[in-house]
């Protein structure tokens, strides 16, 4: 992707919720940042403040919901869901 945000580059914080998805969607954090490095689009997201990364991972389409933190320098990932 051009243009990148430049928090983009930030260290990731994986909130607790997204952690169970991770669990629940069986994808691990090596897995989440390789859809990250390989995202194919960005969207701002319906909440203020939050983006919806669109990525591929096991060959369907993903969504990685995250919200930068301004203060602390980090990218939150919210969640991350495959899209049927």
């Amino acid at each position: 992707m051009k243009h990148l945000p430049e928090w983009w580059e930030w260290e990731l914080e994986i909130t607790p919720h997204a952690l169970k998805r991770m669990d629940d969607r069986e994808f691990t954090e090596l897995e989440l940042r390789a859809m990250l490095e390989h995202a194919l689009r960005l969207r701002r997201g319906e909440t203020e403040g939050r983006w919806i990364i669109e990525t591929r991972h096991r060959r369907h389409l993903w969504e990685v919901v995250v919200e930068p933190d301004m203060d602390a320098r980090l990218l939150v990932v919210v969640t991350a869901y495959p899209v049927w």
